[in-house]
């Protein structure tokens, strides 16, 4: 139960070599293990009041805009609306204070690997005009997969980028940082921000700079990385992205989406109060996020895929992070 008395539900899921565990607290996903791989692949708490008491967004869905949008102020359909910023932010970033992250879903369907989640957002909670419905499907599927499905209507224009806020590490679980786990992406571009992290508009090459990520290769120091990588102009079939690897454990971690971009985040800014999974203490590094969305502020600026959600329309964003092991 949340510290106001909003009752939780923890679900979990089994197909195959994974496991996982649900909460609807944000949609989160608490814990993912893989058969032979003793450590959890993912950052999380073991007690609910550490995902109330710390803004890390650990494996939940953050909306219902994600990333961040510049100064929380937007015009859609010719409306000029501010959206709530927490105390200290000078943007509205993934929802804002009281986003999807900390509210309660309720259960729509369950089976034995997957389970379908639903919330409502009324009409200009933080800020947002439209009453919209967002639904959130995980499914462990039978190749050692963990799919997201995420669908959104709205009865009037609003803006909507839902992504899973999930910290990968396939080492030790976060114990230690993640500087010598390889990552490829394959984008050529990506978006510069400044020194707020808001986009400055510029699309830059990675070519022969630190963000080419086009070959497998180490992170290295995780604290350069919290960036958009533009994988196409808009949302498409399902595609191939990411590959994350560990360096000795032998996990490697297929990344695929709909989306137009993906944001790499290596936990350069990680700061956490409470012990993590199994009494792990997180630090800096401890994992990074590769956040399926759409371009950051895409609703300032005009050459970004839209965010813009139209009633009539549905939102339908599908990411997969597939796991295997290499002895």
């Amino acid at each position: 139960m949340t510290k106001s008395g909003s009752p939780v539900k923890k679900i979990t899921l089994h197909n195959g070599a994974l496991t996982a565990s649900i909460i609807t607290y944000g949609a989160v996903v608490q814990d993912l293990r893989l058969q032979g791989h003793n450590a959890p692949l993912v950052l999380g708490f073991d007690r609910l009041e550490a995902y109330e008491n710390n803004r890390a967004y650990f494996g939940a869905i953050v909306g219902r805009c994600a990333n961040r949008v510049s100064n929380g102020t937007c015009t859609i359909a010719g409306t000029e609306y501010q959206l709530e910023r927490a105390e200290g932010d000078l943007h509205h970033l993934h929802g804002g204070p009281n986003g999807f992250f900390s509210k309660c879903w309720d259960i729509v369907e369950i089976s034995e690997s997957a389970v379908k989640l639903q919330l409502v957002s009324e009409d200009g909670e933080a800020g947002y005009p439209g009453k919209l419905t967002a639904t959130c499907t995980y499914h462990l599927t039978d190749d050692n997969a963990l799919s997201i499905k995420l669908e959104a209507q709205s009865d009037k224009a609003t803006i909507c980028n839902l992504t899973n806020h999930s910290y990968f590490n396939l080492e030790d679980g976060g114990s230690n940082d993640v500087s010598l786990h390889r990552l490829r992406v394959d984008a050529d571009r990506y978006l510069v921000p400044d020194d707020t992290l808001v986009p400055t508009g510029e699309i830059a090459d990675v070519s022969q700079t630190l963000y080419d990520f086009r070959v497998l290769r180490p992170i290295g120091d995780f604290r350069n990385y919290d960036h958009n990588y533009c994988l196409a102009d808009t949302r498409r079939p399902l595609n191939e992205v990411a590959r994350f690897a560990a360096p000795s454990s032998g996990v490697e971690m297929d990344v695929l989406t709909t989306e137009p971009g993906v944001h790499f985040y290596a936990s350069g800014g990680l700061a956490v109060l409470d012990a993590g999974l199994d009494g792990r203490a997180y630090k800096l590094g401890s994992g990074i996020c590769l956040e399926t969305q759409i371009w950051p502020d895409a609703i300032n600026n005009a050459a970004f895929p839209t965010s813009v959600l139209v009633p009539n329309e549905v939102l339908t964003q599908h990411t997969i992070y597939r796991f295997s092991k290499v002895s």
